[in-house]
């Protein structure tokens, strides 16, 4: 897919669908205009997702897509309904929905780490060709401790923020890929470990669960999230089941994209965490147990959430009514 060529033909529908949703009155035909647009934007997302996927343009569609699905159901964006249906319906719902892919990826990257780990901790001689005598010497010493002292708190939060944001978006984004997915998590995971590795070589596995754990329950939690998002993805195209190949990805697609946002907000107290409970000066223990504590908050968060709204039938996807049609399922 060209996507110049794609922008320039879908991009008039796209603007029209934007001023549609700004407008404080619509008239009938204008009512009529919006829903079809919507729909429009929709099979361009996925579209755009199963051939070639583009972490901006999806992004910014699919912000455009829920910008008018709120407009569509009544809600105005940025009112307190449209905000809490979000965090108490949509997101743990969806969540909730990949809820077995997580714990898989979840997992897989954590066997990856501890055996990264141990093979680093254990043979000098994989540990001496990852790194130099000198350079392990270094981050033991420096770089791995100093990494969170290297910028002001709100400068390092900002940073942090912004790079496991857009990580995770491009998990799910490019989740349809699969491939690029298992690239994200086998690389976070033996990065992880060697780290680990390292340390627990020169007697310093304490100051790596330290300075990992505060930050690191929470955000690494959101990675496997979009990363078992993406997974769900790919895996929605690759066994539709009963339903239509294209329907059943552009039906995991919108699902998916309410996880890419939710992980937005997500990833921003982590961020915080990272910022200013890791690097603080409070005792080892109290900087762990506030991001356990934090950790454990976003646990029993998707817990009690997640499978009432799937209950209901709330799985982060469109209501039938909104998408446009009913699914068409065999037998």
């Amino acid at each position: 897919m060209d996507i110049a060529a794609f922008v320039a033909v879908h991009e008039p529908t796209w603007k029209r669908l934007k001023q549609l949703t700004r407008k404080r009155r619509l008239s009938a035909a204008e009512i009529d205009t919006l829903l079809a647009d919507y729909q429009a934007s929709c099979t361009h997302l996925s579209q755009l997702m199963s051939q070639n996927p583009d972490a901006e343009l999806s992004a910014r569609l699919s912000l455009l897509i829920n910008r008018a699905r709120l407009r569509i159901t009544g809600t105005r964006i940025g009112t307190l309904g449209a905000v809490k249906n979000f965090f108490l319906n949509e997101y743990p719902g969806a969540i909730w929905r990949v809820r077995y892919w997580v714990l898989g990826c979840t997992l897989a990257s954590l066997l990856i780490a501890s055996v990264t780990g141990y093979l680093v901790a254990t043979g000098d001689g994989l540990r001496d060709a990852l790194l130099t005598p000198g350079q392990q010497r270094q981050l033991v010493s420096r770089d791995f401790v100093g990494y969170y002292f290297a910028s002001s708190n709100g400068d390092f939060m900002a940073r942090v923020f912004t790079n496991n944001a857009w990580v995770s978006v491009q998990a799910v984004v490019f989740g349809v890929t699969g491939l690029y997915v298992l690239f994200v998590m086998s690389a976070n995971a033996i990065n992880v470990g060697v780290s680990g590795g390292v340390l627990a070589a020169y007697g310093q596995l304490d100051t790596f669960f330290t300075y990992i754990l505060p930050h690191g329950l929470l955000e690494l939690t959101s990675v496997f999230i979009a990363c078992g998002a993406g997974l769900f993805l790919f895996w929605s195209w690759i066994s539709p089941g009963p339903l239509g190949r294209m329907r059943s990805l552009a039906s995991a697609a919108r699902s998916m994209m309410t996880i890419a946002l939710g992980l937005v907000p997500t990833l921003l107290v982590a961020g915080f965490l990272e910022g200013y409970v890791t690097p603080s000066a409070l005792p080892a223990w109290a900087r762990i147990a506030i991001g356990a504590a934090v950790w454990l908050l976003f646990i029993a968060y998707v817990v009690r959430f997640g499978p009432r709204a799937v209950a209901r039938g709330v799985d982060g996807d469109l209501p039938p009514e909104v998408v446009g049609y009913e699914d068409e399922v065999a037998g």
